[in-house]
């Protein structure tokens, strides 16, 4: 049921791989940014969030896209 849902809101049965990608970096870049803040507002030391940041970058990009692909596979 909630499949169905997703699927009439007409995103396409099949994406091409440059649309997750570039959803991907553009999602990065404003949830990096809120991660940066967070991390910076809690520990007071940009550095750290800097670190931080850059950690979540090349994990969570890795993982989004992997996330849509595994969506575009079965809607």
């Amino acid at each position: 049921m909630l499949i169905d849902f997703f699927r009439s809101l007409g995103h396409g049965r099949h994406d091409p791989r440059s649309k997750s990608i570039m959803k991907t970096l553009t999602w990065r870049v404003v949830a990096s940014t809120d991660t940066l803040i967070i991390a910076w507002v809690l520990t007071g030391d940009f550095k750290i969030a800097g670190s931080i940041m850059s950690i979540e970058i090349v994990t969570k990009m890795f993982l989004y896209y992997a996330h849509e692909r595994a969506w575009n596979r079965f809607m």
